[in-house]
C-alpha cells in the first residue's frame, strides 16, 4: 500500500510512525524559519508603517510557542506504545501547526499584493513565502495532509490578494501558484513514496539476511564463502565453533589462511597448521579437489566439499565426522581383529604376512607358518561351558602373544586354532627347532576362575620359500600338517613334508569316492553273530558296515567311518545300515535280534527317535528286535543329549548297549544315570586272559559290578577256545561275539547257521563261515 493514501489505508504501523517521527524531527530548521518569518515582517512594518505585520508576528509566536509544546510532548511519547490512531492524532496535530505558519505567511503575502504599491514589501513576503514552501518538500513529505494544506494555506491567500488588487499582471503572475503548488505537492509526494519503497526493500531485505543468516546460524555443517582472493565472505556460526575462530562478525574480510592459522593456535593443532592440511585445503580452494577429509586431531576430523563460484571464489561446506570416522575404524578393526581374543583374524592375518613379505631384503629366502590347534577343547565347552571355553581362548591368546613377542606374528584363525608367522628375519637355519619350542612353552597349565585345565596343543608347522608368495597353499600344507599332528596323537608337532600333500591329496580323492557311494546306496552290511556260552544259540547279529571301493577293494571301516565322520555323512551311512539291517532281521527267525551301531553325531539329531521308529514301521520288524549300540566316547561328549535320546528310543521298547565298555573314563558311573540294558565287554580285557591272571580278575570284577545293576552282558573279541572256557567257567557273559564262533557272515548265512546252532551246537571252533 502506498504510503501517500493516508494513514486510513493499511500502510505498516512501524512506517507510518516513522514518516510522522520525520515530521517532529530538525528542530533547528523550524527555529531558523520562525525567526526569519518574524524579522522579515518586522522588516515590512518598519517599511511600510502597517501595524497588521505586527500581529501577524504575535501569531507567529503563538503558532511557534504551540509547536515547540507539541514537539516537546511528542519527545516524550513512548513511541513503542502509541496505536495507529495515536499516531494519526500526532500527524493531525503537526499538519494544524504547519498549516497556521503557511497560512501566516500567505496572508502577510497576499496583504502585501493588495494593500501597497511598494515592491519591496510584496517582494520580501513572497521570496519567504515561496522559500518556506519549497522547505516544505523537505520538512513535511512524511504527511501529505501536511503538504496540501500548507501548499494551500499559503498560496490561497496570495492569489485572493492578487485578485482583488484589480492588477492584471499580478492576476497573472498569481495564477503561476497554481502549478507551483501542484509541482510541491508532487515533489513531496515522489520523495515520499521513494523513501517508502526504499523501506519496504530494507524491511524485506533484513528479513532475507535475518533469515538467511538464522539459516546459517542453524545449520549442522559449516560454510565459508571466499572471494577470488581468499578472503572470507560469509562464514557462519557452526564454522567458527567447529573452528573455534570466535565471533564471526570479525572474520569478514580477512585472509582464509590467516584466520585457521589463528583458530589452530588457540585450538586443536600444535604449532602451526600442518603442511597437509595446507595442501589440502589449497586444493580444494584451487579446485583442484572436491572433497577431502582433515585430520585436525584425534578428537576433530573433519570432512569439507567445495563448489567453485561462477564470479570468481569458492563455497566451503563442511561437517564433524569424527564419531563416524571412530565408528568406521571400530567397524575396521572389527573386522581385522578378533572380537574375543584380540588376535588379527584370519583375513587380516594373511593381509600382515603379505605386508611384511612384499618388503625387499628383509626376510631370509625360508620362513615359518605353525597352526595351533588347543587338544580336547570341546570337552572344556561340555563340561564347564562356553564361558568358560571363552576365558580359556583369551588366556590362551595372551600366552601365545607373550611367547611370540619378538619372534612371530600371532593370529587367531578360527575356533581354537592360533596361526604363527616367523619372518625369521636373521635367516636362522634352525627355524623349525624355534617353532617347536614355541609349541612346547605354550602347553601347560591355564587357570581359568579358581580352576585349572592342563592344555596340550597339537601343532602343524611348514618352511616355506619366499619366492612363492601363495598364502592359501601355505594355509593348505599348515591344515595337511595339523591333520598328520592329530593322527599320531594329542601334543605332536608336525612339520610338512611333501609326501603328506600325496596322502591328503588321495584321502580327498577318497572322501569323494565315500560321497558317491553313500548317495548311491553303495554300502554292504555283514553281520557278526552273538551266541551263548554254550555256541546252542544264536541271539543277536551286530551290523557292520562294509565299502568295497571299485578300485582299492574294501576299505578298513576304521578307515572309512573316519572320514564319514570328517564330511558329516555318517548319519547317512547310519540311516542305510539301519534300513538294511531292519529289513534283513525281518527275514529272520523271531529269536534273533540285530544290533546297529550309533555314532556322535546320530545322537544330535534331534529327530533320531522318530527317524528309527519309521524305519522299523517300514520294515514291519518289532521294537524289541532291534538292539541299538553307543560308544562310551560317544557319551563322554554329548552326554546330557544323549540321555534324552537314549531314552526316547528305549521307550519304543529298543534295547541300548553301550559298545566298547571299559576304554573310556569313569565308564561305571554311567550306567547308573544312563538307560542301559546291555554293555559289550571291550576286547582289550578278554586278550591274555589265560596267561595274565589280574586281567581275569579284572574282567570278573567288571562283570560282577554290572550284574549288580541287572544289565546284560556280552563279550567281545573272543577268539580261542582257552578264552571261551575261562569265561564260561567264570559265568563272565550271557553272550559270546568273536571269532571263536564266527567270522562276520553276509545275511543269507543267518538261518543255517542258527540251525546248526541249536542241532549240533557250536564247540568253539574258529573261522567258521
Amino acid at each position: 500500500m502506498r504510503a501517500d493514501k493516508g494513514p486510513e489505508h493499511n500502510v505498516p504501523t512501524d512506517v507510518y510512525l516513522s514518516f510522522v517521527s520525520s515530521l517532529f524531527d530538525n528542530r533547528f530548521t523550524l527555529f531558523t524559519g520562525m525567526v526569519v518569518h518574524i524579522l522579515t515582517f518586522v522588516t515590512v512594518y518598519v517599511q511600510t508603517g502597517a501595524g497588521f505585520y505586527l500581529l501577524l508576528c504575535g501569531c507567529f509566536v503563538l503558532v511557534f510557542s504551540f509547536r515547540l509544546h507539541s514537539f516537546f510532548l511528542f519527545d516524550r511519547e513512548d513511541k513503542t506504545a502509541l496505536s495507529r490512531e495515536q499516531i494519526a492524532a500526532w500527524e493531525r496535530r503537526y499538519v494544524l501547526g504547519g498549516a497556521l505558519t503557511a497560512a501566516i505567511l500567505g496572508i502577510g503575502s497576499g496583504y502585501a499584493m493588495l494593500a501597497f504599491e511598494d515592491t519591496f514589501a510584496e517582494l520580501a513576503c513572497i521570496a519567504v513565502a515561496m522559500a518556506s514552501m519549497v522547505s516544505v518538500v523537505g520538512r513535511n513529505y512524511g504527511s501529505r495532509l501536511a503538504v496540501d494544506l500548507q501548499t494551500l494555506a499559503c498560496c490561497a491567500p496570495m492569489v485572493i490578494g492578487s485578485l482583488l488588487a484589480q492588477d492584471i499582471f499580478k492576476s497573472l503572475l498569481s495564477l503561476m501558484l497554481v502549478p507551483f503548488g501542484l509541482t510541491v505537492r508532487s515533489m513531496a509526494n515522489g520523495v515520499r513514496d521513494f523513501l517508502y519503497e526504499n523501506v519496504i526493500a530494507s524491511r524485506e531485505m533484513a528479513k532475507i539476511a535475518d533469515r538467511f543468516d538464522t539459516a546459517l546460524s542453524n545449520m549442522t555443517h559449516g560454510l565459508l564463502m571466499l572471494d577470488p582472493n581468499n578472503r572470507i565472505e560469509v562464514v557462519n556460526r557452526k564454522a567458527c565453533e567447529l573452528l573455534n575462530l570466535g565471533d564471526r562478525r570479525r572474520l569478514t574480510g580477512c585472509d582464509l589462511d590467516v584466520v585457521l592459522r589463528y583458530g589452530a593456535r588457540h585450538t586443536f593443532v600444535d604449532g602451526a597448521m600442518p603442511s597437509l592440511l595446507q595442501k589440502q585445503l589449497s586444493q580444494l580452494t584451487q579446485g583442484l579437489t572436491s572433497r577431502a577429509v582433515m585430520h585436525f586431531s584425534e578428537d576433530l576430523v573433519l570432512e569439507f566439499s567445495a563448489k567453485r563460484r561462477d564470479e570468481g571464489g569458492v563455497v566451503l561446506i563442511f561437517e564433524d565426522v569424527t564419531a563416524r570416522v571412530r565408528a568406521d575404524r571400530k567397524i575396521l578393526h572389527m573386522a581385522r581383529y578378533d572380537a574375543l581374543t584380540g588376535l588379527p583374524q584370519r583375513s587380516y592375518f594373511a593381509e600382515l604376512v603379505r605386508d611384511r613379505l612384499d618388503r625387499p631384503g628383509e626376510y631370509g629366502p625360508v620362513v615359518g607358518l605353525m597352526l595351533l590347534d588347543v587338544a580336547d577343547f570341546k570337552h572344556v565347552n561340555d563340561l564347564k561351558g562356553h564361558l568358560t571355553g571363552d576365558k580359556l581362548l583369551v588366556a590362551v591368546g595372551e600366552r601365545l602373544t607373550e611367547l611370540a613377542a619378538g619372534k612371530a606374528v600371532v593370529g587367531r584363525q578360527v575356533g581354537d586354532h592360533f596361526i604363527f608367522f616367523f619372518p625369521n628375519v636373521q635367516g636362522r637355519p634352525d627355524l623349525e627347532i624355534e617353532m617347536k619350542g614355541l609349541h612346547a612353552a605354550a602347553r601347560g597349565e591355564y587357570e581359568i576362575d579358581g580352576t585349572r585345565f592342563p592344555i596340550n596343543f597339537s601343532a602343524g608347522a611348514a618352511l616355506v620359500d619366499t619366492a612363492e608368495g601363495d598364502m592359501e597353499a601355505w594355509l593348505v600344507k599348515l591344515d595337511i600338517a595339523l591333520f598328520e599332528s592329530k593322527a599320531r596323537g594329542r601334543g605332536n608337532f608336525t612339520l610338512f613334508v611333501d609326501e603328506m600333500d600325496a596322502r591328503y591329496l588321495e584321502r580327498q580323492r577318497l572322501k569323494a569316492d565315500l560321497r558317491a557311494a553313500v548317495d548311491s546306496h553303495g554300502i554292504t552290511v555283514v553281520y557278526q553273530p552273538m551266541f551263548t556260552p554254550d555256541g546252542r544259540k544264536l541271539a543277536c547279529c551286530e551290523a557292520l558296515a562294509r565299502w568295497h571301493h571299485p578300485e582299492k577293494g574294501p576299505i578298513a571301516p576304521n578307515i572309512f567311518i573316519q572320514i564319514a565322520e570328517e564330511m558329516g555323512i555318517v548319519t547317512d551311512i547310519t540311516h542305510q545300515v539301519l534300513q538294511k539291517a531292519c529289513a534283513d532281521c525281518r527275514t529272520w527267525p523271531e529269536s534273533i535280534g540285530v544290533s546297529v551301531n550309533l555314532s556322535v553325531q546320530d545322537l544330535r539329531q534331534g529327530d533320531l527317535a522318530s527317524t528309527v521308529e519309521k524305519i522299523l514301521t517300514n520294515a514291519g520288524l518289532p521294537a524289541a528286535r532291534l538292539h541299538l549300540e553307543v560308544t562310551e566316547s560317544s557319551l563322554i561328549e554329548e552326554l546330557s543329549a544323549a540321555r534324552d535320546v537314549l531314552e526316547q528310543l528305549r521307550s519304543l521298547g529298543i534295547t541300548i548297549s553301550i559298545d566298547d565298555f571299559g576304554t573310556g573314563f569313569s565308564s561305571l558311573s554311567y550306567l547308573d544315570t544312563l538307560p542301559v540294558d546291555v554293555v559289550k565287554i571291550d576286547r582289550s580285557f578278554v586278550r591274555n586272559i589265560g596267561e595274565d591272571a589280574r586281567r581275569l580278575k579284572l574282567l570278573r570284577g567288571i562283570v560282577s559290578l554290572t550284574r549288580g545293576l541287572d544289565i546284560g552282558i556280552v563279550v567281545e573279541g573272543v577268539e580261542t577256545r582257552e578264552q571261551l572256557a575261562l569265561i564260561k567257567k567264570h559265568n563272565c557273559a550271557d553272550l559270546i561275539q568273536g571269532y571263536v564262533f564266527s567270522t562276520p557272515i553276509a545275511t543269507h548265512a543267518i538261518e543255517g547257521l542258527a540251525e546248526e546252532a541249536s542241532l549240533h551246537g557250536l564247540s568253539g571252533h574258529a573261522g567258521v563261515a
